[in-house]
């Protein structure tokens, strides 16, 4: 499809296809082509690679030690290093607290906390959702209690993927329990080897271990690492909770998977028939679809500025895309995808080549799709998005 590229978009999009090509360590790109579980160690290799290279932050500005990539070279950059089985870029510290602290932080916050996410070198994770507020984010309780120029943070929260990796959290908090729940929040940035932070791991249907409860028990934590105003901190939750769910839309990953199922198709013969080519139609036509609306949103939300309802129709298309591939292929495997023991794909305890271990992974990561139409805001809430603010509706 032809998409309008410049010649320096597809000058670009075969320097990053080329340099992927190259710089992809084998035995990564076996992992994630076969769905299996990446350790931590898998991540930081690739994204030391990037960061060797500049491009573990294209879209910064330069002067917080990005490359300043326009909207076009930012899309290109994830799908291409998606599709070719690059591991997911985690965003923690470059797409959600980087851009929040250099949009809202201090010149303290930004000069202690932004060269520690382009190097890779300082591993962040998520603290928003809790045990009473997931979608309804707003209900949240854990409180930070004002004590001289420390908060007295209590409460835990759940859901919080790579915690028991992480180095530092980004932490939306209570401040002032006694206004209307949205005006009493303030966002918080909490190193997770303070006394009182204990981290308890939470297995995922699939077996793998990626989701944590973190629990903060009378931790102090300095006023200086509140980013903004305080109680001001729903704003900034807002403005990061965009970035999220445009990442959903996941376009490379989408591409990567339907390719396999076609590949897999061929191997058993199924590519000529009709309820497979019917089924397999279908899904070209959802993600064409998915790609160009991200295409025509993707450039006002990368120029710095916050994404509207938009944000919330590419994670709900997004999330709901790749899902149904993933289904595909799990139906596709028919009988072969009923054995499955999570044990299969622990790190160095299969063959990238045995078949078994293959199906495996790409039920693996069929259970795990279940989660996206959760995560960054339930599908429902994004549909209650949708009805209100782009049509208008209650």
């Amino acid at each position: 499809m032809d998409a309008g590229w410049s010649p320096s978009d597809i000058a670009f999009r075969e320097e990053v296809r080329t340099f992927t090509q190259e710089n992809l360590p084998a035995d990564i790109r076996d992992k994630v082509m076969s769905g299996r579980p990446l350790a931590r160690s898998d991540h930081m290799r690739w994204q030391d690679i990037l960061a060797a290279r500049g491009w573990i932050a294209g879209f910064w500005p330069r002067r917080h030690g990005g490359c300043e990539w326009t909207p076009a070279q930012s899309y290109i950059f994830q799908e291409e290093t998606t599709r070719a089985g690059a591991p997911w870029l985690l965003p923690f510290g470059v797409n959600y607290v980087g851009p929040v602290i250099y949009t809202y932080g201090s010149e303290k916050q930004k000069a202690r906390h932004l060269p520690g996410i382009v190097s890779n070198e300082v591993f962040w994770c998520q603290g928003y959702s809790e045990p009473n507020a997931g979608s309804d984010l707003a209900r949240l309780s854990t409180r930070a209690e004002r004590d001289g120029e420390h908060y007295i943070v209590n409460g835990s929260k759940i859901w919080t993927s790579m915690a028991h990796w992480a180095d530092w959290i980004f932490a939306l908090v209570r401040t002032d329990p006694q206004v209307r729940p949205q005006a009493g929040i303030s966002f918080l940035l909490i190193d997770l080897r303070s006394p009182g932070v204990s981290v308890r791991p939470i297995r995922s249907i699939e077996g793998a271990h990626h989701l944590n409860q973190v629990f903060f028990d009378n931790v102090r934590v300095p006023v200086e690492n509140r980013v903004g105003e305080e109680n001001k901190g729903w704003t900034y939750a807002k403005f990061l909770l965009g970035h999220e769910r445009v990442l959903s839309a996941e376009i490379g990953k989408a591409k990567r998977m339907l390719g396999r199922l076609r590949r897999l198709a061929e191997e058993r013969g199924a590519s000529g028939s009709y309820r497979y080519l019917d089924r397999l139609n279908q899904l070209e036509t959802d993600l064409i679809a998915l790609e160009w609306t991200t295409l025509r949103m993707l450039e006002a939300v990368m120029d710095g500025s916050a994404p509207g309802y938009e944000a919330s129709i590419l994670k709900l298309r997004g999330s709901t895309v790749v899902q149904a591939i993933a289904e595909a292929t799990a139906d596709l495997l028919g009988p072969e995808a009923v054995p499955y023991d999570p044990a299969f794909l622990e790190e160095g305890s299969n063959d990238p080549g045995d078949e078994l271990a293959r199906h495996m992974g790409i039920v693996s990561e069929f259970l795990f799709q279940r989660a996206p139409t959760i995560w960054g805001g339930s599908n429902e809430i994004q549909r209650n998005i949708i009805s209100k603010h782009a049509l208008g509706l209650g």
